[in-house]
């Protein structure tokens, strides 16, 4: 089986619209991006050398609405990658009840080895040569190797362009510059409140364990919730390395070690482990919080958790899928778990275009609602058609696009 995450999505939509009865014509129509941007952006280093980096930006599906999120500046970006995260992110929508569609891009760079102000001026540069965008058609966040440092200078660039504010037209910036609390918390928080009700769901014992890959704004943030109710964390890694301490990590003190080190790596615990080796720990509940296609077929069979929250896109191939289910593993998948980001996203358009901001305890609580509402959804649809949770989210999802799809004529 492929680990191309663009495959994975193509499957994943051939499984759950055979299973919901999906018009023939609107899974054509869902099986290729509606808009593809692909261009380059030339820039003096502050050496003097002269680099030109790939930019990408998918418009994937827009019946329901403008299409968002996600901008990604990692070494290893490719188009296929960026088609799947557009298409996941328009399921996503769809599966939270969002009215919006799904759109993914960003720059092919490590971000390890630019200055500040080489990557202030590659984030101006890419929102400069960005053809189409804006709160009504498209909409840029952050996603991996950005920041709403980044997407502040994007909306200054943005607002530059166009000689007027237009506080809407990019997401995940900062509360002083009309952005909204809760922004960077929000996969992680999401993630949080879908775990719960899982756990409640699925009879997890109090103070079960848990191992999680990824360190970054989601991993960190679902561990500390989950730390501060009592579940105790065991593995922790990063790309710098990893900790694992059956009596359990103390997440505040992890915390202070990574901002002051700059990773995972060299925490002191009961044993080191890597990345992978994360994965594959003795646990209740494993958080892949990364990137897509981490479990695969070749180590689908040493994961030994009894319930995985995917918490990063893709990181589950429908070959391991397979795998995990004959184990009698439960996945409950991306475009539900880690779909906090994108209903606070909604929220900060909803609050750039008001002039309307909310505390972060109205943000929280909305978001409690509405991703609870979405797994409840997803869970009593999985149970009516006897199927994975994937499945599940992913009819509710393409039946809902199915409506807007017709609607509009386009099928």
């Amino acid at each position: 089986m492929s680990k191309n995450p663009f495959d994975t999505a193509l499957t994943t939509l051939k499984e759950a619209s055979e299973m919901a009865g999906i018009d023939s014509n609107v899974v054509k129509y869902l099986s290729k991006p509606k808009r593809i941007f692909q261009f380059t952006i030339p820039m003096k280093m502050d050496n003097g050398e002269f680099e030109i980096f790939d930019a990408f930006r998918v418009h994937y599906n827009d019946a329901r609405g403008q299409v968002k999120n996600g901008t990604r500046f990692v070494p290893d970006l490719d188009l296929d990658t960026v088609k799947a995260l557009g298409f996941w992110m328009t399921i996503k929508h769809a599966v939270a009840g969002i009215p919006a569609g799904g759109g993914k891009g960003g720059v092919r760079v490590d971000t390890r080895k630019l200055s500040e102000g080489e990557l202030e001026r590659l984030s101006r540069a890419f929102i400069r040569k960005l053809p189409v965008k804006g709160a009504w058609v498209d909409i840029p966040g952050a996603d991996i190797g950005t920041s709403a440092k980044t997407m502040a200078w994007m909306l200054d660039e943005y607002e530059e362009i166009n000689g007027f504010h237009s506080p809407a037209a990019i997401n995940d910036k900062p509360a002083e510059t009309s952005g909204t609390l809760g922004s960077m918390e929000a996969t992680g928080t999401g993630a949080f409140f879908v775990t719960m009700e899982a756990i409640r769901d699925n009879n997890v014992p109090d103070g079960a364990t848990v191992a999680i890959q990824g360190f970054g704004n989601v991993g960190r943030i679902a561990a500390r919730l989950l730390h501060g109710e009592g579940y105790k964390i065991v593995g922790v890694a990063d790309l710098s390395g990893g900790v694992y301490d059956l009596k359990g990590i103390d997440i505040p003190k992890l915390e202070e070690y990574v901002d002051e080190n700059n990773g995972v790596g060299g925490y002191p615990g009961e044993k080191e482990i890597d990345k992978d080796e994360v994965l594959e720990l003795d646990v209740d509940i494993l958080m892949p919080s990364a990137v897509q296609s981490v479990i695969h077929e070749e180590n689908a069979g040493q994961i030994k958790a009894k319930m995985i929250m995917e918490c990063a896109n893709g990181p589950v191939t429908p070959g391991a899928e397979k795998i995990l289910e004959q184990k009698g593993i439960l996945v409950v998948p991306d475009v539900l778990t880690n779909s906090g980001s994108a209903i606070v996203c909604s929220f900060e358009r909803t609050q750039g275009l008001t002039d309307d901001y909310w505390d972060l305890d109205k943000i929280n609580g909305k978001l409690k609602e509405q991703i609870t509402k979405a797994y409840r959804e997803t869970v009593e649809t999985a149970e009516n058609e006897n199927t994975s949770m994937r499945n599940a989210a992913w009819i509710n999802a393409l039946k809902k696009l199915e409506k807007s799809m017709k609607a509009r004529g386009w099928v």
